[in-house]
């Protein structure tokens, strides 16, 4: 029977999570004058890199086995930062029914609707989004705060940009965000001292 991708993180156990936002830029500078040309390409992606805390055989084994059924880099599962699952804006209280407002939409900015009127910090800086879900699911951050108007509605400028356009009417996900992730390595790794407790670190990057 083949595996089903993604699987499921294992609960509890992260002690921290370390995110990078990487960007794809492109910079020459003149070796006479020292101006710079600055390009920006349409790369965007996350990376994680995830440390467990000290545990004993019987809690390591569960995320051993998970990572082993990744086979490397092969597998996929999802992720969202721990921190962050519930926004700070009113949207953790009145969330609404966020959806995509409008087809075709790629880029730095969405338009969305459905939510409470006349709102001010629905969402603020810093908050999350989920577009998708299983492994159509991608983790956006909001770069500013988000007020809504009196329809509605709200635009929305996000890390990374949307990469392929959402239908009109999606679903947007603003509570326990997570992206589809891939391990960065096809090695996996733990250590085990002499009083029987595991170490376990692994980094992952956005599957895309």
């Amino acid at each position: 029977m083949a595996e089903s991708y993604p699987i499921a993180l294992p609960t509890g156990g992260v002690a921290s999570v370390r995110l990078v936002a990487r960007n794809a830029i492109a910079i020459s500078s003149s070796p006479f004058t020292f101006s710079q040309q600055v390009y920006r390409h349409q790369g965007q992606q996350w990376e994680a890199d995830i440390t467990l805390p000290p545990m004993k055989r019987e809690d390591a084994d569960v995320w051993l086995g998970f990572l082993l059924r990744l086979r490397g880099s092969y597998g996929t599962f999802l992720l969202g930062d721990p921190s962050s699952a519930t926004p700070r804006g009113s949207a953790a209280t009145e969330a609404g029914t966020p959806v995509v407002n409008g087809a075709g939409q790629t880029g730095d900015f969405l338009d969305i609707d459905g939510l409470p009127v006349s709102t001010n910090g629905y969402l603020k800086a810093g908050d999350y989004i989920q577009l998708g879900t299983g492994s159509t699911a991608t983790l956006h951050k909001v770069l500013e705060n988000v007020n809504t108007n009196e329809s509605g509605q709200a635009t929305l400028n996000l890390f990374p940009a949307v990469r392929t356009a959402p239908n009109d009417g999606a679903t947007v996900t603003v509570e326990n965000c997570v992206g589809l992730f891939r391990l960065n390595s096809n090695e996996t790794m733990w250590s085990v001292d002499q009083a029987s407790i595991y170490g376990v670190t692994f980094g992952a990057v956005e599957a895309m």
